[in-house]
């Protein structure tokens, strides 16, 4: 009896299925409420002489043209990189302090989509990162080797370039019109490089998402949410929308199991075609510039404190004189509710949106001053070298470490504990260092746990990061580390840079 009431509450949910799509192109009146046949009475039911104008077996060939056409411009990313075998940190603390890493190759791979028939492929920046070789295998199983023309790790997008003419390429959409609940193809090489030309499908399940996995290192993010199914070897490869357009590249995962959860994320087509102009046309990536920095964000109680009908926006904190802030006469304590008449939600999402426009774009500003809101407009500049040089921590970070002649990491309960230390210490451990660098010579060792620079406390990687290179940028040409050696003893290190 069970399955026999299953079977028709499923038949049942394929009927309004079926209504929707017959109703798609019938005139319709100002009620919003679908009419259903009223079956309760004795009124005879006639099927309509004619024929519907779509069926599922139309919109079920729609999609497969679509999916057939799309994955012919799609590729699998073959990546080399030289990667160093450092012995686990762990393991060393206490053990050979001679022993040196070794050199090996490691191979991986990801997905990319043709953009142009003379070769331009998108893909994302993690994909292709310290890459020594890189490889394209084509939909037709021919491959060619691929240059790197540019990468942007700040938005994730990398552009490459094999020698090829003449290709099958994906047709460019916009992201901007993408609405919530629009059907969505994924294609890539999932998992393994033989799944190549993958396809899944599902909606468009949020907008603007924010993340963190590039915000962390400054970087820019305003994710498409989708649950198309995308796992590890998608990244790079196409979000399509049902005009078979492009309009983001699957880029990242929220999973507990490291595969799809349904939750995947998308660059946007608008983001990612801007980068790729950019790094084609400049050689490097320009920004956009407005020339301000956040003084908050307004939800409900800074809303109220403020005495705003609207919980939303950011608060000006400071305008750089001359900038295109300036110019355009924003002012300290401005609260900028909307951008081009879209209402900020988040300083990452505006930061974003400013940052992924070219220099001399107009953008509209709606600000609140002092209860009063008008309308500012203003002409992006680009952003400044001083700045965007500021905006490449992870590479600034490693170039800091390699001077320095030693790498740290954060300190986690269990290295803690390894270390006989309390599972509550901050800063970070020293997992690798050189035996002639000059902070060795003055005693700094393997397994001490770094909890101050220059005075200033320490809790991670990243502190640690923006001290040192704070360090560097006064001139200062000493470094004062207070460390905790195995077992809890403090002591302070000196040494020159």
């Amino acid at each position: 009896m069970e399955k026999i009431r299953s079977s028709n509450l499923l038949w049942a949910f394929a009927a309004v299925l079926i209504v929707g799509f017959y109703t798609v192109d019938m005139p319709t009146n100002n009620a919003s409420v679908l009419s259903l046949p009223d079956f309760s009475s004795d009124k005879k039911v006639t099927q309509s002489e004619k024929a519907p104008s779509r069926t599922i077996g139309e919109l079920n060939d729609a999609i497969v043209e679509i999916a057939d056409k799309s994955k012919q411009a799609v590729v699998t990313v073959k990546v080399t990189q030289k990667v160093e075998a450092r012995p686990s940190p762990l393991s060393q603390f206490f053990g050979n302090p001679r022993q040196e890493p070794r050199e090996y190759q490691r191979r991986g791979h990801g997905s990319g989509v043709i953009v142009s028939k003379d070769g331009y492929i998108l893909t994302n920046n993690h994909v292709v990162e310290n890459a020594s070789e890189i490889e394209v295998t084509l939909f037709n199983d021919k491959s060619a080797d691929a240059e790197i023309i540019g990468t942007d790790p700040l938005t994730d997008i990398a552009v490459i370039k094999i020698d090829k003419s003449d290709l099958n390429v994906i047709k460019l959409g916009s992201s901007k019109d993408l609405r919530v609940g629009e059907m969505v193809l994924a294609i890539g090489s999932p998992l393994e490089a033989n799944l190549a030309h993958s396809v899944s499908m599902g909606i468009v399940s949020a907008k603007g998402r924010s993340i963190g996995i590039l915000q962390q290192s400054g970087g820019y993010e305003n994710f498409i949410q989708t649950d198309a199914a995308i796992n590890p070897g998608n990244s790079g490869g196409p979000l399509v929308n049902m005009d078979g357009e492009l309009v983001g590249v699957n880029s990242a995962i929220a999973s507990r199991s490291g595969g799809s959860d349904g939750i995947g994320f998308a660059v946007p087509a608008d983001i990612a075609k801007r980068v790729m102009k950019s790094i084609i046309e400049n050689g490097r990536v320009v920004r956009g510039f407005l020339g301000i920095t956040s003084g908050g964000e307004v939800d409900a109680t800074m809303a109220r404190a403020l005495d705003l009908e609207k919980a939303y926006g950011v608060i000006v904190s400071t305008v750089r004189e001359d900038g295109p802030a300036d110019e355009a006469g924003l002012q300290e304590d401005d609260i900028i509710l909307t951008i081009n008449g879209e209402p900020i939600r988040s300083w990452g999402s505006f930061r974003t949106t400013v940052a992924t426009s070219s220099p001399g774009t107009e953008i509209e500003l709606g600000i609140n001053r002092g209860g009063s809101e008008k309308t500012v407009t203003v002409t992006l500049g680009e952003l400044p070298t001083d700045l965007a040089n500021n905006m490449q921590p992870q590479e600034r970070s490693q170039d800091i470490q390699k001077k320095l002649g030693f790498s740290v990491e954060d300190l986690t309960p269990r290295i803690a504990q390894e270390l006989e230390l309390g599972q509550n210490q901050d800063g970070v451990v020293v997992t690798q260092i050189s035996r002639q660098s000059e902070a060795y010579q003055q005693g700094l060792q393997r397994g001490f746990v770094i909890t101050e620079v220059d005075r200033q406390e320490i809790s991670n990687v990243r502190d640690f990061n923006r001290a040192m290179n704070q360090l560097v940028e006064e001139g200062k040409d000493v470094v004062l580390l207070r460390v905790i050696t195995p077992g809890g003893n403090s002591q302070l290190i000196a040494f020159e840079l």
